[in-house]
């Protein structure tokens, strides 16, 4: 089997192969937390009750249609308001099924929401610079740390890719999801994993479109040092890593 054919078989359906499988659930192991801990003594910001009044254009299909990969980002900042309105698109939580699991704004395998979502703020009204982690059940971001020489980076993270410097010196924040695939794997074994990459996606889109709707552009990033960024916000690089990255910033006329 040639390496191609390996990775296209990681792409199909192993449903057959999954049904036979005894999962954790199923042995009854106990649901791993459905989001990090973090320590209340941590410094927690506040986020703005997420509004509609940020949006400056309500038409979906105006923001399907006018969706870009954006690099290029005006002087113009992100508001606190309009920050909270994204990380509300791509994981705000807005309910709770009967087995715990939480119901969000993007669709996902089993509600079984392995993401986290790390902030690198660069140029967000009314808050620092630095490294954030989105507490979804709260609606509230945990201050993690203050990074010097952020721009540059980022720039090292992302593998000196030629578009990077204009987005790291006038993009707003940098998304960065991590996964904690055993959230997935407790429910889908050997399943999980091509899930968790469809997930991503779902979250991916709602920051395009939710940052089309009030003037800003977002450009996703696949290319990365993975040590480097799980070693910068503190990650093992097994049992949690990062997936996927997304700049957001106000568009360039």
């Amino acid at each position: 089997m040639t390496r191609y054919e390996q990775q296209r078989n990681f792409l199909k359906s192993n449903f057959h192969e999954f049904k036979h499988i005894k999962t954790d659930k199923i042995k009854g192991i106990a649901q791993p937390p459905i989001v990090k801990p973090f320590d209340s003594d941590s410094l927690i910001i506040d986020l703005p009750k997420v509004s509609k009044d940020v949006v400056s254009k309500d038409n979906i299909f105006d923001c399907i249609d006018q969706r870009r990969s954006t690099r290029f980002y005006s002087e113009d900042t992100v508001s606190l308001e309009e920050l909270s309105y994204l990380l509300w698109a791509t994981q705000g939580i807005s309910g709770m099924n009967k087995n715990g699991l939480t119901l969000r704004t993007v669709p996902c395998s089993g509600a079984t929401h392995t993401f986290e979502t790390y902030l690198m703020i660069m140029r967000v009204e009314g808050i620092g610079q630095g490294i954030y982690r989105y507490l979804p059940v709260e609606h509230k971001l945990l201050f993690m740390f203050e990074l010097d020489q952020l721009e540059q980076k980022i720039d090292a993270i992302t593998l000196d890719q030629p578009f990077v410097p204009n987005f790291a010196k006038k993009a707003s924040v940098l998304f960065a999801w991590s996964t904690t695939p055993y959230r997935s794997e407790w429910k889908y074994d050997i399943s999980a994993h091509k899930k968790i990459l469809i997930d991503v996606g779902h979250v991916c889109q709602n920051l395009y479109l939710a940052s089309e709707s009030i003037g800003a552009g977002a450009c996703a990033i696949g290319i990365y040092d993975q040590k480097l960024i799980d070693e910068i916000l503190e990650l093992d690089g097994d049992e949690e890593f990062v997936i996927y990255l997304g700049a957001v910033g106000k568009k360039r006329e």
